[in-house]
């Protein structure tokens, strides 16, 4: 799409470069037979449940990925609005007859990006093994961004690992982050990429590692298979 843009900007001799909006992403797809019934059972229900996605830690991964995406091309697109926020293909549900609210698997990732991902998004130069698909081929099993925050001085990696079989060492060239240290490294992960999340309890959420190190200007971690990453750094003479 930007390829597309720029082709227009020189066609025209244009001065002005277009940029990008993503307006309503999400993942959304579990709900559809659902409320192809409800719809043809009961058509004239007022206020229905549709769109209720109920998302799994295979979801939270998609999500993850997808924010990376959006980060990695942060110099072009300069919005991107999640579809809805609570019940609706969303992050947070509620029992709609005045019961309890709940973080969905896709929660996480979102609500990390949005308070780690403020910044200036760094392109990595990756090296990865492969991963072989169904329908795109082989593809890069590690993903990553990073994003530097000259507020603060803390530099975000955010990587996810899409080998469903085999942990990754990662190992980054930080230069010009000499010095720095691993302030907090979150992954989220499980055992069982269908887990949800529920009223009852959440069995996906981020746990806090402590494996990460830097060496000089070496990032040494390891992205355990099928996990999403955040690893925090900050001059080692700050809390």
């Amino acid at each position: 799409m930007t390829a597309a843009c720029d082709f227009v900007q020189a066609k025209k001799r244009g001065t002005k470069q277009i940029n990008l909006s993503f307006d309503e992403w999400n993942v959304w797809y579990h709900s559809n037979q659902k409320d192809d019934e409800l719809m043809r059972d009961e058509p004239w229900k007022v206020a229905p449940p549709l769109l209720e996605d109920h998302y799994t830690f295979e979801d939270a991964l998609l999500v993850g990925e997808m924010l990376i995406t959006l980060l990695r091309h942060a110099d072009r697109v300069k919005m991107a609005c999640l579809a809805q926020l609570v019940n609706v293909i969303a992050p947070i549900m509620t029992d709609a007859k005045g019961g309890p609210a709940w973080r969905q698997t896709i929660y996480y990732p979102f609500l990390l990006a949005s308070r780690y991902g403020r910044g200036t998004a760094l392109q990595p130069l990756l090296r990865s093994p492969k991963v072989e698909t169904s329908g795109h081929g082989a593809v890069d099993a590690v993903v990553a961004v990073a994003v530097h925050d000259e507020a603060s001085g803390e530099l975000t990696v955010f990587a996810a690992n899409r080998d469903l079989q085999k942990d990754i060492p990662l190992e980054a060239t930080l230069r010009g982050f000499e010095g720095y240290r691993v302030k907090e490294f979150l992954s989220l992960e499980s055992e069982d990429l269908l887990a949800e999340n529920s009223a009852a309890g959440e069995k996906v959420r981020p746990i806090a590692r402590q494996d990460g190190v830097m060496d000089g200007a070496c990032l040494q971690a390891v992205l355990h298979k099928a996990s999403w990453n955040v690893i925090r750094l900050c001059p080692a003479d700050r809390a």
